[in-house]
């Protein structure tokens, strides 16, 4: 099977970004969310994920 990344709809905070992360790599979302909060904090966190949240499709059903 063919296995892509894409935004969550079903477990999404802001942008759906981390969940599909999540479920990409078959890890929990919360500590994707926590590797990006630590990302954003130390410096180019918020421009990766609006950029992120840009380049990763929603799913099409």
């Amino acid at each position: 099977m063919d296995k892509s990344l894409y935004r969550s709809d079903t477990n999404k905070m802001i942008c759906g970004v981390c969940g599909g992360l999540g479920e990409y790599f078959n890890i929990d979302p919360t500590i994707v969310r926590l590797l990006w909060a630590i990302l954003v904090f130390s410096g180019p966190g918020i421009f990766a994920y609006i950029v992120a949240a840009i380049i990763i499709p929603k799913k099409a059903y």
